[in-house]
């Protein structure tokens, strides 16, 4: 069969080439089923657990980029062009060895009933593979996405610092050995599968990508998978066309001009959150508690702009500072503001074959404080019931300008226009603010669900705009703010 019908990709420094299977198996389920690696496992089948976590190393420019993802909801024929480790990887690493990383394991006692360890072992070789001297919450974010049912941790944390300090088996980045067998493999005409119920479709270019959704409007876009996924593991539903955005190049960069970022439709959501903090490096807490290292390395920016939960999030910052989505159909394309791209719960403004390229994000400017803050009842891995975004200037003393976004308050992420004027003139104080604080109830009438009531997503909402002054206060030195009662 020819090359357009199959996918390939490296695993223990082999060429694994597969035909004739369903697009939508999982890597996990070929792991376990086909090869027989039942090292690798399912817990929770949704990315939230970890157990099935495996590393995948593919060319990025002129290096190998290593990175731990879940396995449970990526789609095999994802891997096209790109080499899989997984636990039962390291031993040929090492030379029949134990890996560093598993020794530090062995001789912390990191290991209780087992069923999470291989998933511990995966993150903590990605982590091994791309810092050498990690902090404790560089370390910790490594093993977010990681789930201990017998509540070993401590052990668990002190071998992924035992482990440096064995005989080093890092494989360079630029392992020259490696790189040669991705570039012979690598992907660079569209790939078309099919199975009983499903076709899978791997354009390579813009062009192709719009020919395609252009003559299937009705296709499933697969980026990241870690939503699409769940269709499949969760409701078990059945996609019939699947067009995934992944070997698609012009989609796959930031792009920098002065006035702002161009931030990919097929950038990952770790590659995209560095972008964005190079420019805002307050937006640090809700690119740290989006989501875990594997969630990130696989899910992408757009896609959770295109699928727009009311909950997603990353658009309230990007609706505070002034984003807009660029959507392609065919060879035009326009320019939509984010906040009017979501039209209504899970509506967009999408026409039939149209699709989101890009995500433009203004360049920082002198004077402009952005803040952002999510609220969830796990500090990692949890979904929001509010996610608050500010953006102000502030001229002696008062407000000059202002935007304020939430998400878990409406059907959409929505701005609360009449805080934002309450907030204009201003004074930047307890006192200036507390109208503010009390017209969002005009803004707002909440969902209300298992996550958060009405009540309490309004009192938090306002609570949040009282973080962003204490916060700043504080940085001014001034205290005072932490005495007010609210």
């Amino acid at each position: 069969m020819s090359g357009e019908h199959t996918i390939r990709f490296l695993m223990d420094g082999e060429v694994h080439t597969v035909l004739d299977f369903d697009p939508t198996t999982t890597v996990l389920q070929y792991l376990r089923d086909h090869l027989g690696r039942c090292g690798t496992k399912e817990g929770c089948a949704e990315g939230d657990c970890g157990a099935c976590t495996v590393v995948l190393a593919e060319l990025s420019g002129n290096k190998i980029k290593h990175r731990a993802i879940n396995s449970c909801i990526r789609f095999l024929p994802t891997l096209d062009g790109k080499a899989l480790l997984t636990v039962e990887s390291l031993k040929s690493a090492t030379g029949g060895e134990l890996h560093p990383v598993q020794r530090a394991l062995v001789e912390c006692h990191g290991s209780q009933c087992g069923f999470c360890t291989p998933g511990f072992v995966m993150s903590l070789y990605a982590l091994y593979q791309t810092d050498r001297n990690p902090g404790e919450d560089v370390i910790r974010h490594a093993l977010s996405g990681n789930l201990c049912r017998c509540t070993g941790y401590r052990p668990i944390l002190t071998a992924a610092r035992r482990m440096y300090e064995y005989p080093d088996v890092v494989r360079s980045a630029r392992d020259p050995e490696l790189k040669k067998q991705l570039l012979a493999i690598r992907v660079t005409r569209e790939k078309r599968l099919s199975a009983a119920n499903s076709t899978y479709l791997a354009p390579t270019t813009v062009a192709e990508l719009a020919q395609a959704l252009a003559a299937r409007p009705d296709a499933t876009i697969l980026a990241g998978g870690t939503d699409v996924g769940l269709r499949v593991t969760k409701q078990h539903a059945d996609l019939p066309i699947i067009v995934y955005i992944g070997n698609i190049d012009e989609l796959n960069g930031v792009v920098r001009t002065d006035q702002h970022l161009e931030i990919g439709a097929g950038v990952s959501l770790t590659d995209a959150f560095a972008a964005l903090l190079a420019e805002y490096p307050d937006l640090w807490e809700i690119a740290r508690r989006f989501a875990s290292p594997p969630i990130c390395n696989s899910g992408t920016l757009c896609g959770n702009i295109a699928n727009g939960s009311p909950i997603g999030d990353s658009m309230p910052a990007l609706i505070c500072l002034g984003a807009a989505v660029v959507l392609r159909s065919g060879a035009d394309s326009r320019s939509v503001p984010l906040e009017n791209f979501y039209v209504d719960y899970m509506k967009k403004d999408l026409r039939p074959g149209e699709f989101v390229a890009a995500v433009r994000v203004a360049r920082a400017r002198k004077g402009q404080i952005v803040r952002s803050y999510k609220i969830a009842k796990r500090f990692d891995q949890d979904i929001s019931a509010v996610c608050g975004a500010f953006a102000i200037e502030l001229a002696a003393g008062r407000v000059r300008s202002a935007r304020v976004c939430f998400g878990g308050m409406a059907d959409t992420p929505r701005r609360a226009r009449t805080c934002e004027q309450a907030l204009i003139g201003a004074d930047w104080s307890p006192a200036g603010i507390g109208k503010a604080v009390q017209a969002l109830a005009k803004d707002f009438q909440p969902i209300e669900d298992f996550r958060a009531s009405q009540a309490y997503r309004i009192r938090v909402a306002g609570n949040l705009l009282r973080r962003f002054l204490a916060e700043l206060s504080q940085a001014d030195g001034n205290t005072s703010v932490w005495s007010y009662a609210g």
